[in-house]
This record gives C-alpha cells, structure tokens and sequence, in this order.
C-alpha cells in the first residue's frame, strides 16, 4: 500500500491541475455533432447513459464499440454488434481502454528533452528548419516510423506525403508483427496476402503453434465463430493443437501435445506428406505418429470444412506449407489484399531504418504512436542508433522509453478524444468519433502527421471527413442522394457499408522448399504476447496488470515458464531466479513451473519490465525483449539458464491446489459420444433439507445465470467488464501478495490430466446468489439479505465487516475492503480527480471495512425495471457486464420465472449442472459441463 501521509506540494499541484483541466474542459464534448447509437438525434438528459459508436485498435486494426458516457464522462466500453471485429462482445483491452483514458500520466504537453515542458509553438519554431530542409531536399533525409496502420486517412496523409516529398521513406514497426506469417503467405503466392480463417464453416481445425482463441486483434472473431458452431452437436467437429506452451486455445483442444517447435514442424510435415507433399519424412515418435495419424484420418473424412493453423514459432517455409496443404483441403479461408498496405508506397522496416540511420542517411525522424526503444530486438541497437540522428520527434499518449530518447516528445490525444478511422481484419473501415474534448491538450495523428509533414493545419474531423466523402464520390450508388445522410449514418453504425475487403484471385500456392531441421540446442525461449499487457502498450494500466494470467494466474508481473521434467533437471523451483543470457544479453526471472509446457523449452511473455511505464507499470516484471533477436522472430535458440540462489515471490490470484477425486464434481466434463446419455442435474433443491423451501420471489421476478464452461475460453473480459462496470478497485501487488482481491468475478482453472498432457478447462465463478445462502443467518447486523426477486444482496451502510458471511460462503467469492482501496487509500495514482471520473454513478463506492461482491448488476435490472414502468410494458431482457463482455456468450443471464426465457432453458440442458450442488445451497447461477469431442488416441 502506498504510504498514507500527505501530498508533496508538487503531486497536489498535479492533481489541481488535472481536476482543473477535466472541470473546465475535460468532460465538455467536441465541437463536432456526434451521433449516440440507439436515439437520433441525440438527446442527452442528466445521469442517463448514451452510447456512441466508435472503434479502438490493437496492434493497428479496429475493433467496433460502443462507448457509454454519463453527463459526458466516457465510463463504460461494450462491444458493437454491427461491427465484424467485436460483434458484440469485448476483450481485456477494449474494457481496461476506459481507464487508459483518465490515466493522470498521459502526457499533457510538448517537451523537449533539454529544456523540458514546452508548448507547441515552440516545437513549430524548432522544427520549421530540419523540416524546411527536408522538403529542400525532396525529402531525402526525413524518415517516418509508425506502427501498424490501417486508418484509410492515416494511408491517405502518407501517400500524400511521398509524393510531396519523394525521397522520403516510411518505416513500420509493430513489435507483434506476424513477421512469419506474411512472409509466408507471399512464399506461398508471390504476392503479399492475409489469411481470414472462418472457424465457423471449419468441423476440424489444426492449430500448429496458433492460438487463434487468445489475445490479439482477432480474438473476438475467431472465437466467437467456433464457440457458436461447436454448440451444435452435429457441428461440433474437433480441435487438435500441437504447441509448445499452453495456450486458450490448446486449454480447450480436443486432443492437445506438448511439443517443442521442430516436432511441431515435423508434424505438419507428415500431414502434407498426407497429401502428397513428397517431403522427406520426419521423424517422429510413436505417439507424435498416432497423433498424426488421428488428424490425418479428421482432415480427410472433411473435404472443404477442415483447416490448418500456423504460429509465428515456425519459419514462413511451414506457413508457406501449410497454405499449400489447406489448398488440397479446400480449407475455408479467405485470402484478402492487406488492410495495412500502400501498393504504390510500401513500407520499410525497423531494420531498414537503423541500416539508414548508421549510413548517415537520416537528418529527420518522426516516430508515430510507437515505442521501438523498448520493443525493437536488442540485437538492433535502435536506442544507440537514435542519439546519432540529428532531429528527432516522438508522438505518444505517454512520455514512454522513446519520448525520453527523442529530442521532442508530443502528447497524442486518446482514440476517444479522436476523429479518426480504422479498418477490422477483414477490411471493413469504421468511423472513430470523439466522446469528449482532449483531457490533456493531446491532438490526433491526423492532426500532428499534418504538422510534422508540414502540410496544412486543419481539423482532426476535417480531415477525416474530406477522406470519406473523396470515397463516396468515386464509389457512390444511383440511389445515394447526398453524403451528409450516408456520413450520419456510417457514425451511427460505427461502420463503412460495403468495406470489407474482397478475396483476391490468387494462384495455386507453390510448394516451399524447406529449411534443414535446425541442429539440437540444450533449451529454445519462446516470446509470447503477454495475455493483459499485449506488447506493453498497456503497461500503466493498473486493471490489466491486476488481471490473472489465464493459466498461469499471475498478476503484477511475469515469470519464465518450464515444465515439470524441465525444471527437475536443470534443478529449479517454482519462484526461483535464474539469469537468461541470449548472445550476451542476461536477464533474471522467476521460474513458474507450469504443466502443459514441452520439454526443451522456455516460455516468456513480452511487454514488461519497462523503466518508464509510468507509476503502475514501473519496472513490473522481466523485459523480454531484450532477448529477442532481430530475424529470429519470436522463437530465440541457444538460450542458457543458470539457477540463482535467490527467491522471487510470484503473485498469484489462485492457489494450485491437488485435490484427488473431486476435478470431475467441481469441473465436470462429457465426451460427446455420451452427451446422449446424460441428464441435467438440478440446483440441489431435491436433496434433504431442514429449511423451509424457498419462496421468496415475490415479485414475479426469479434472476439467474447459467454459465456454459465449453464455450468459456478464459480470456477475462468479464473480468475487466466487471470492474469497469461495478467500481470494483485495484489493491496492488503488496495486498496480493497477503491474499487480498477484489474481483468480483474470477475465473478457476481445472486440469484433469498429467503435468505433460494437460487437459483443463475454464470456470466463471461470481456469486451464486443462493436460495439457501449460507452468508445470510451468519450477519449480526443482516447486511447480507434476499430481495423479492432472489437476488443476495450486500447492504454496505449495515455492514460492520465481522467477515462472518465471507467465512460461511463455500464458493468464496465474498470480497473485504481491508483498505480503502478505492476511497482514499487507492494504489499509487488511482485516486486521481481524472480516474476518479471513469467511475460508474449508478453503482457505489465503497469505503474500508465493508464486505462486498457480484450483485448480478443490479443497477442495470433497477434501469430496465424503471424503463418499464416509464413505457408502460413489461420488463425487456438484462445484460449484466459480464454477460455483454464475454465474446463466445458463454454467460447467460434472465429471469428464471419469464416465459421462453432463454436461461430458464438451459437449465433443461444435458450439461447442467450447479457446483457444490451436496451443500444444498440452491445456488441460482449454475452451469453447464464442458463439452469435448476426444480423439481415438485421447478417449479413456
């Protein structure tokens, strides 16, 4: 906990400045006309929520949201349905970009790195000479880096700018670039291509080092088309993974081997050989070949609806393969035109530029949203190459790595105080409209691109709107009367009709020639995104450095994976630190020993470890980009380890306990050859019981949630969705590490299998909201109680915090305020006036000493339930957060007592289940088992 003595004089000047900055202007909305989702025009009222179409990227592509805001304070990110990248649903990034909004260490001004705070005047005046150089010299010497770029606009000022000044050069650098895969993708094509799975046509899919259900800017997508397919029992097909480290999408494998990166080649090898690919035949073990063999048997008994899948841990000669093979299968899989391309402008890379920067070929740098002297391969040397440059400006929401090594820094505005535009994976471009003003006098990158080229100064909202209508013009319909009506209309969608990109002709793809199997190496690291922080981006974001590893279950920090036999030989425990060294570099990390992981190699998550994160992400974790090699992509060989005499404590949210016997009754689990035969289980209310039965639902209501863990992918948008939505606060690592959260939601992993051949599953688990609720009689001051309409509810101003009602609950998901961790005693910088406007006013704040947990969002049910009686009709559906983040619906939430109600059903289902239903509790969320389709080879 920080410490609870006053401000330094200078920290109350900071936060004056910044409740100053967000009364005066911050919260006041854009001069612009922007359109709320469900109402036009818009009518905003006092303390009644409007949503408003927009996108936010990951890694440069676009997912559609829509942002709700009270009296204009954004607080709340919920997916929109019409936008292909999202539909619908969230991810941890989307929730936890609310909070990244009122971050109080954004940067608020121009600096330069002498003489400190400027003002942007200042900047125009040292850069007007470099520039006019520059443009003298047709733009020889100026060079522009950004990340991935998909804004139609944003290509638009670029192409602009190598035609005014031609000899000018672009450069791109996304540190989780799928380096592998389009380089594969153009071996395999002669032409640069990006693969569109559809899982949802797909009855097999092949997952080769691919994680197509975690993190990243496709996630949403791809597992909301599998998950929906597989509910069918006629469709639900299979799943095979060969990786090297767990993944989500290995956790929810049908069959799943824990295998190095050479055996995984291999395996694809003897696949296409399957096929006819005539290769030399690998290797492989006996049980590596009965694996095969099994998908071999799946792929071709289903022509056309089976896929295979490559990681960026294989060289693009095996993506170049695996597009060959998915040819002979017909494989569903759309091939598109990069979204992130200029045809007639292409992009260097980081490599190209540092190359120019040692040959004395750059006079000018601007560096576009990107942090390359944290995230660029050590073995570049970019933050040495970067003193050499004789002007160098960096743009970015913080004073980050690269604004520390740049002779200016510029404050880039936030995608919610932006007008801009962005394109999803699959080409479709949607609008990015401002909720408010800039709270910290950031400008947008149309904005500054405009200044750093020196191209004319207008408007963020201009020049995004010129783009469109120059597009609507060219491609407009007969029936198309005027573009102010199409324009409204796109913002009130959140999309562009008719954008998404069309599959391009394409050849048969050529058969690579393949690499030399790589000679033996004592131990291969794999750099992984890190599941809360992506590529470090996110790094100061105190939600998602609070956010449990999906496996793992680590929080505030990262660890270096191995497997059982791994550590045992090289004679590590968990939490023991040992130095990494790659060519000289070393780093320490603690050792998680984790089941699932192959022998031989080492997994490290990358997008920690920064020095100038910001207070919540300071020096939190291991750097693993210092290991990464340029040209190596994510796979480094030759990588040795020496155990150190020293203890690291690795925080985690959940204990790995053993418990013999009892992972089938708290996780059961189905085969679908048996599904047939099982019945649904009921909520305890047919056992014994000396109570009276319940009947308290006295207001016609029966609240309930009915959560399938087949579809549950533990990817913790719920999570974050339910912090974002109910106030719930950050502790930080100290309490942690005591035992202390305060997650109303978590998510159980259970795994069922060996250390070497995992098999796990996901399992919600908020409050049961039980008929029978031990919590209840234990109260001295009933502050835990039942209403009419079966919800457990927590009366904070009775609350005297004896704990009583945390001690009696069996599912322990009762959480106690031993600090005031969001009223007053918040950690590091949270208790700041602008982090304290993301708060929901409909939900409360609650102080020290007081228990609390899931209230099944009860103010959302108390909005619909007024909305009601205001129309006169009965009450609509309810979504609570977690139900409205999760992307594969795993969450179902109703009334039990409604007709037709959907939740009321699947408690009829096959698969349901309650947990712990011995205790009688009546608990009214319940489940479904998960729901698996084993291979011959994996059948018990």
């Amino acid at each position: 906990m920080p410490p609870l003595t006053g401000l330094h004089r200078r920290e109350a000047l900071q936060l004056l400045g910044a409740s100053i900055a967000l009364a005066a202007g911050g919260c006041s909305r854009p001069d612009e006309e922007i359109l709320p989702y469900v109402r036009q025009p818009e009518q905003l009222l006092p303390g009644v929520p409007a949503r408003y179409a927009t996108a936010l990227p990951l890694a440069g592509f676009a997912r559609g949201v829509h942002a709700i805001a009270v009296d204009g304070r954004p607080i709340k990110i919920e997916g929109n349905p019409l936008h292909p990248g999202s539909r619908g649903a969230t991810d941890v990034f989307l929730e936890a970009a609310i909070l990244d909004l009122y971050d109080p260490d954004r940067s608020r001004a121009p600096s330069e790195r002498v003489a400190g705070i400027a003002s942007w005047e200042a900047f125009g005046k040292a850069y007007a000479r470099p520039l006019s150089e520059a443009r003298a010299r047709r733009g020889a010497g100026f060079r522009l880096l950004t990340g991935r770029i998909t804004s139609p606009t944003l290509l638009r000022q670029i192409a602009a700018l190598r035609e005014a000044m031609p000899e000018a050069a672009w450069h791109v650098h996304e540190p989780l670039d799928e380096v592998n895969a389009r380089a594969g993708a153009a071996l395999a094509f002669g032409r640069p291509v990006r693969a569109l799975p559809r899982l949802d046509r797909a009855e097999i899919v092949v997952c080769l080092e691919a994680d197509p259900l975690g993190p990243g800017p496709d996630q949403i997508r791809l597992s909301s088309a599998l998950m929906e397919r597989r509910r069918d029992p006629a469709r639900f097909g299979r799943l095979h993974v060969a990786e090297s480290l767990p993944t989500l999408t290995g956790i929810k494998a049908d069959a799943r081997r824990a295998l190095a990166p050479p055996a995984v080649a291999a395996l694809l090898v003897h696949l296409a050989n399957g096929f006819g690919a005539g290769q030399p035949e690998p290797g492989l073990g006996d049980d590596e070949r009965r694996f095969a063999e099994d998908i071999l048997a799946d792929l071709r008994g289903h022509p056309g609806h089976a896929v295979v899948l490559v990681g960026e841990a294989l060289d693009p000669a095996f993506h170049a393969l695996a597009h060959w093979l998915n040819a002979r299968l017909a494989a569903p899989i759309d091939l598109i035109a990069p979204p992130d391309a200029l045809p007639d402008h292409p992009s260097g890379d980081l490599a190209g530029l540092c190359e120019d920067i040692a040959a004395g070929k750059v006079s000018c740098l601007a560096i576009l949203g990107t942090n390359p002297v944290h995230t660029a391969p050590a073995g570049l040397g970019f933050p040495e190459l970067l003193r050499r440059v004789p002007f160098s400006v960096q743009v970015g929401t913080h004073a980050d790595e690269t604004a520390g090594a740049t002779h200016w820094h510029l404050p880039l505005a936030h995608d919610l105080e932006s007008w801009s535009d962005l394109r999803a994976t699959d080409g479709t471009a949607g609008l990015v409209q401002p909720l408010l003003r800039p709270l910290y006098g950031g400008r947008s990158a149309h904005e500054i691109l405009n200044l750093v080229t020196g191209a004319e100064t207008r408007r963020g909202y201009d020049i995004v709107r010129e783009t469109w209508q120059g597009i609507w013009e060219r491609h407009r319909r007969p029936d198309d009367r005027e573009f102010e009506g199409w324009w409204r209309r796109c913002l009130h969608d959140g999309t562009i009709p008719g954008s998404a990109a069309a599959p391009v002709p394409i050849p048969e793809p050529t058969l690579p020639v393949l690499p030399p199997a790589p000679p033996p190496c004592d131990l291969t690291l794999l750099l992984t995104p890190d599941p809360a922080l992506w590529d470090g981006r996110s790094a100061n974001n105190a939600w998602l450095q609070e956010c449990p590893h999906p496996v793992t279950k680590q929080v505030w920090g990262n660890a270096l994976l191995l497997s059982h036999r791994e550590a045992a030989r090289r004679g590590v425990k968990d939490g023991q630190g040992v130095s990494v060294t790659v060519r000289g570099i070393s780093v320490v990390a603690p050792v998680a020993v984790v089941s699932g992981v192959a022998d031989g190699v080492a997994g490290l998550s990358v997008g920690h470890g920064r020095p100038r994160a910001g207070p919540i992400g300071n020096d939190v974790g291991v750097d693993g980009y210092r290991l990464m090699r340029e040209g190596a992509g994510r796979l480094v060989r030759d990588v040795s380890l020496t155990p150190l005499d020293e203890r690291h404590a690795i925080l985690r949210t959940q204990s790995y306990t053993q418990i013999e016997g009892e992972t089938e009754k708290l996780f059961p689990r189905i085969d679908l050859a048996a599904l047939a035969a099982s019945t649904p289980k009921g909520n305890g209310s047919d056992q014994p019981t000396l109570l009276a039965p319940w009947t308290g639902d006295a207001d016609g209501h029966a609240w309930g949630m009915v959560i399938d863990t087949m579809a549950c992918i533990g990817c913790n948008a719920c999570v974050i969705a339910c912090q974002s939505e109910n106030n719930v606060p950050v502790v930080g690592p100290d309490e942690i590490a005591r035992g202390r959260m305060m997650h109303w939601l978590r998510v159980d992993i259970y795994d069922a299998g060996k250390p070497e051949r995992i098999e796990a599953g996901f399992q919600p688990v908020p409050c049961m909201h039980c008929e029978h609720a031990p919590c209840e009689p234990v109260c001295p001051v009933a502050a835990s109680v039942h209403d009419g309409e079966g919800l457990n509810l927590q009366v904070y101003n009775r609350c005297v915090g004896t704990r009583f009602c945390e001690a009696n609950c069996p599912y322990k998901v009762r959480r106690f305020n031993f600090f005031g961790y969001a009223d007053g005693q918040e950690y590091a910088n949270l208790g700041a006036a602008p982090v304290r406007a993301q708060r929901n006013p409909n939900v409360t704040v609650r102080a020290r000493g007081v228990m609390e947990k899931c209230t099944y969002c009860v103010q959302r049910i108390a909005n619909e339930r007024q909305a009601a009686e205001r129309d006169g009709r009965p009450m609509g559906e309810v979504s609570t957060a977690c139900q409205s983040a999760c992307p594969t619906r795993a969450i179902r939430f109703g009334d039990l007592a409604a007709k037709d109600s959907p939740v009321a059903a699947q408690r009829s289902d096959p698969r349901h289940y309650a947990l712990m239903a011995e205790l009688n509790t009546r608990p009214r969320t319940t489940y479904l088992a998960d729901l698996r389709n084993p291979a011959r080879e994996d059948r018990t």
